[in-house]
């Protein structure tokens, strides 16, 4: 692949490396540090000139610090002559902060700072953003440059289909009414049933009850949905599933943030499995708890990366085609 330089952030150095073995490439030399005061510092060892600049950085970790080092490479890249720089976000940062919130007096006063992030972006000089899962499909409305929002669903689907031997007599469920066209698509593709579960908040990372809308009894229950932070969402709505007389319940999330005691939630949670994607670095988590599995995504990057380069359709293929 001529003309193609791919460099790491470093938020998750292990993805990165991954996309490129599967491109059969190396990665760009970068280093990066930070100064006494705190100030991040980036330093571009290559030449970019002409070159179609692809940059990996993953929302996780110390978000504020990463976010920032992304813009910095950014605009490195760009003020040095690169055709193109690509910015690949597995993991979007401030993805849930994308609307002002319905109710409280000092809604409207609410940030939208995914909407701030997409600008900074921009403005830093990224010419395209590839993603995956976004929190909500609308934040790619909040660029004026094209965003490629990939899914793990392919991913997802092979991974139940190889490890679940129960998979046909199963019911995908969603966490919550959001969710519930990422669940109808999974379980049309599976061709078995779907439920949802309802539930109310008091306030963020805090639910209040939940209503189960469908039945689950005498099935493996596939519980999916995008993203889990401190995990009290699905570690109760597990417990639901449980008592309305699923026989199994299984986790399958895109972004495994976890957070705060979510750890702990899970090992004492009635999961099967919690199975998530590597958009986020999970190999200190699975030593802590052993119910955490990973689906490596790099396959699904490189070939979003290879595809963009050549200039062919990429949306397309990861909303329609399995790996």
């Amino acid at each position: 692949m001529p003309n193609i330089v791919l460099f790491s952030g470093s938020s998750h150095h292990d993805l990165s490396q991954r996309v490129a073995d599967r491109l059969g490439l190396e990665l760009g030399k970068v280093v990066t540090k930070k100064f006494s005061n705190q100030e991040t510092s980036v330093e571009i060892g290559e030449s970019v000139r002409g070159e179609d600049v692809y940059i990996i950085q993953s929302g996780c970790g110390e978000i504020n610090d990463n976010l920032m080092e992304l813009l910095i490479m950014i605009n490195a890249c760009k003020i040095a002559s690169s055709s193109r720089v690509t910015a690949v976000i597995p993991c979007f940062p401030y993805a849930r902060q994308d609307k002002k919130d319905k109710v409280g007096k000092n809604c409207s006063r609410a940030p939208i700072s995914a909407k701030l992030v997409a600008n900074m972006l921009s403005v830093a000089g990224a010419d395209h953003i590839i993603t995956m899962d976004l929190h909500a499909s609308q934040i790619q409305g909040f660029f004026d440059i094209p965003v490629d929002n990939l899914y793990a669903e392919p991913a997802v689907l092979q991974w139940i289909k190889e490890n679940i031997l129960e998979w046909r007599n199963c019911i995908i469920v969603s966490p919550d009414a959001g969710g519930a066209k990422r669940v109808t698509s999974i379980a049309d593709r599976l061709n078995v049933e779907f439920a949802l579960i309802h539930k109310e908040r008091k306030k963020a990372n805090e639910v209040d009850r939940m209503v189960l809308v469908g039945d689950v009894k005498d099935r493996v229950a596939i519980l999916v949905d995008d993203m889990a932070d401190t995990c009290g969402t699905i570690c109760h709505a597990a417990d639901k599933l449980i008592s309305a007389g699923a026989t199994k319940v299984y986790a399958i999330l895109t972004h495994g943030i976890f957070s705060g005691p979510a750890i702990s939630r899970i090992n004492n949670a009635a999961f099967e499995a919690v199975v998530v994607t590597n958009t986020i670095p999970q190999e200190e988590k699975m030593k802590h708890c052993p119910k955490i599995q990973f689906i490596d995504i790099s396959m699904i990057l490189a070939e979003a990366i290879r595809r963009t380069h050549n200039g062919e359709s990429v949306s397309y293929l990861f909303s329609h085609v399995p790996l």
